[in-house]
């Protein structure tokens, strides 16, 4: 299954009953149109967001105050991720040349990010979430996500697994050096479609990022402003993507329920207001982003009713919090996950 056929509702091979009535209600509601105007808006204000940020780095010079502003990079960067996932769902358009190209420009270019492996990777969450054996964003590395998981662990993943519910956010830290090194790591996989043009973007980046950080900053404050940067990126992508999954049901084998029900009993809203909507990049709406890839994140917010709605007649859980409390709900699940260990 491709990014392609979990993008477009009718490419699924999974249209129970339920779920086509769904589609209809949306499409009705003219939820699944592009919005072409809005990604015009979005990537410029990120775009020119991103590009004066660098600027003020110049200008700054070899100070301190380069700190706050590797902390607010951080955010600009977890902002061009999403805008490189929001590509990879076709959202912003239905051209494949011209989507790729731009999403390789964005990731890999931009903030060094391997799209290409990514878009592997997260098609396969999209397929499959929270199953334990399909869903790459499940499987035990340092952290375990299943009591089953833990009592295989071993290792350096044993010995975090016990008290990984604190670790979580401090392990965070080191997710931006690890989005990187799984980029490249990717290039040796023979996997990646574009191998080559991946490479030399990636390559790109990572040269022009240090040459940038060493000729402007003296080694001492080089090195730290790469630790801030990197270290608060990570931390702000695992905020947007840990409450959407993380604590919810889990399936393993062959027992999993239709590709309706499946979506939604793995996912997570979070709610909070427009502040929320634009952090998280819409993704707060995951069980509306999930049952639509394809659908414009701007429409998220008006789809929630009408999927919330349409749960409730089918006596269908839905499950919606706090960011906050689905910090804690994420967390309280991955300390009973590393009971075994305990």
């Amino acid at each position: 299954m491709s990014i392609d056929d979990i993008a477009r509702p009718e490419g699924r091979a999974q249209r129970g009953g339920d779920y086509a009535r769904l589609s209809q209600r949306i499409s009705e509601a003219g939820l699944l149109r592009r919005r072409p105007g809005y990604y015009v808006v979005r990537f410029a204000t990120v775009g020119g967001l991103f590009a004066g940020a660098w600027v003020a780095f110049f200008a700054l010079g070899d100070s301190w105050w380069q700190l706050l502003l590797a902390a607010a990079l951080a955010v600009l960067f977890g902002q061009v991720a999403l805008l490189a996932h929001d590509l990879a769902h076709r959202q912003v358009s239905r051209r494949r040349g011209a989507t790729e190209l731009a999403g390789l420009l964005v990731g890999n270019l931009g903030i060094g990010l391997s799209y290409g492996w990514w878009m592997d990777k997260h098609t396969r969450h999209h397929a499959n979430p929270n199953h334990e054996e399909l869903d790459p964003d499940v499987s035990p590395d340092l952290l375990v996500w299943s009591q089953n998981q833990a009592r295989a662990s071993s290792g350096v993943a044993r010995f975090i697994g016990r008290r990984q519910a604190w670790l979580f956010f401090p392990l965070l830290t080191l997710e931006g050096f690890n989005l990187h090194v799984s980029g490249f790591r990717a290039l040796f996989s023979g996997n990646l479609k574009r191998r080559g043009l991946e490479a030399v973007l990636l390559s790109t980046h990572v040269v022009a990022y240090l040459a940038a950080v060493f000729l402007v900053l003296s080694p001492g404050k080089a090195v730290l402003f790469i630790l801030v940067h990197q270290g608060l990126w990570g931390v702000y992508m695992g905020s947007i993507f840990a409450p959407n999954h993380k604590g919810m049901p889990m399936f393993s084998g062959d027992a999993q329920p239709d590709f309706f029900r499946k979506q939604v009993l793995t996912s997570r809203n979070v709610l909070g207001g427009r502040f929320i909507d634009v952090a998280l990049g819409g993704l707060n709406y995951q069980i509306e982003h999930h049952l639509f890839p394809a659908m414009p994140s701007v429409h998220l917010r008006k789809a929630r009713p009408i999927v919330r709605d349409y749960c409730a007649e089918l006596g269908v859980p839905y499950h919606e919090t706090g960011l906050f409390a689905s910090y804690r709900e994420a967390l309280r699940h991955m300390h009973d996950t590393g009971a075994p260990l305990r």
